[in-house]
């Protein structure tokens, strides 16, 4: 572990970097930056060294800094929640990974970039969501096995973001067997009823600040207290390994896709376990019960964040044919 001041000295600047997150290119140049703001600095070695530094960190530092992707600031926001520090910690990202997506959500553009902002940008205080208690900031997918996960490449990260591993998943698995679920959503705040979808899926997705089309960084609003669902039905899967058929399939013109807002949901199997990535971070369950926790994560955002993507006007509600 990297330490800028000795272990016993605590710091009310604290920034865990993932050194393998990425390309790997990130190291010297996050911990000159970080020295720079007056970061002590965590470096991760092996798998839940991110949480377990966030949550010893938590108790005294006002500011924790996550420097790697996704699963990165996961487990940052995880280990603080497990130090039950979430209303008096504030949590910066600096965007290290090879998606980087909910950076781009927030408008962190690179590593210096994300500096500026830790010392002149805005705070806002954002929704974070629950998936059997465990915290999630970005998104929650189910379908996508760890295989595929694992074996995605940087580049097609790059390119599609989280459509990335639905795309290799039928190259990876081939013919994909879809999940026979059942999904119950919760009644939202403006006019979305409580609602139960049943049959077979190919993947079931979640936003919290990402919304599911085809656009690689695409913005949900991340403090209305509501979660985005997408279900992908089960349909003819041929050609859905191209990136253009896949942006097809998550426009919003699909027929193959069902989406609801809802503050809470439940999703059971009717047969045996599926895999979800929380932000990336793999959880394998029958039942998954998810919620959302209204303005509890206050981070600095860029100039280019809006609150309110869709500036008043809701993002349309679409519903397969039949449901």
């Amino acid at each position: 572990m990297h330490c800028s001041m000795s272990s016993d000295e605590a710091s009310d600047r604290v920034l865990v970097l993932n050194p393998v997150s990425g390309s790997g290119e990130h190291v010297d140049d996050v911990v000159e930056l970080a020295g720079g703001h007056g970061f002590e600095i965590r470096k991760t070695e092996e798998a839940g060294d991110a949480t377990r530094f966030a949550r010893d960190a938590a108790p005294d530092a006002n500011l924790i800094a996550a420097a790697g992707g996704d699963g990165t600031l996961n487990a940052v926001v995880n280990g603080i929640a497990a130090a039950n520090a979430l209303e008096t910690t504030t949590v910066a990202v600096v965007p290290a990974g090879t998606g980087n997506n909910f950076a781009a959500n927030i408008d962190i553009r690179g590593l210096e970039h994300a500096f500026t902002v830790i010392e002149d940008g805005r705070r806002r205080t954002i929704d974070i969501a629950t998936a059997n208690d465990r915290v999630f900031v970005n998104s929650c997918v189910g379908g996508i096995t760890a295989e595929a996960s694992s074996e995605t490449t940087t580049e097609s990260k790059a390119e599609l973001g989280v459509l990335a591993y639905v795309k290799n998943t039928f190259e990876t698995v081939g013919e994909f067997d879809s999940l026979p679920l059942r999904v119950e959503t919760a009644a939202g705040p403006n006019g979305e009823t409580a609602q139960a979808w049943e049959g077979e899926a190919l993947f079931v997705l979640i936003g919290n600040c990402r919304r599911f089309t085809g656009a690689r960084t695409a913005q949900a609003n991340v403090e209305d207290g509501l979660l985005e669902v997408t279900i992908v039905e089960d349909a003819a899967t041929t050609n859905l390994v191209s990136g253009a058929a896949l942006e097809g399939l998550f426009g919003r013109d699909s027929t193959h896709i069902v989406r609801r807002r809802t503050p809470s949901l439940a999703i059971e199997s009717r047969e045996d376990s599926v895999e979800y990535s929380l932000d990336g971070e793999m959880l394998k369950t029958e039942t998954l019960h998810l919620e959302t926790k209204s303005e509890t994560l206050t981070i600095p955002v860029g100039d280019g964040y809006q609150p309110d993507p869709d500036e008043g006007e809701l993002w349309p509600l679409e519903t397969s044919a039949g449901q």
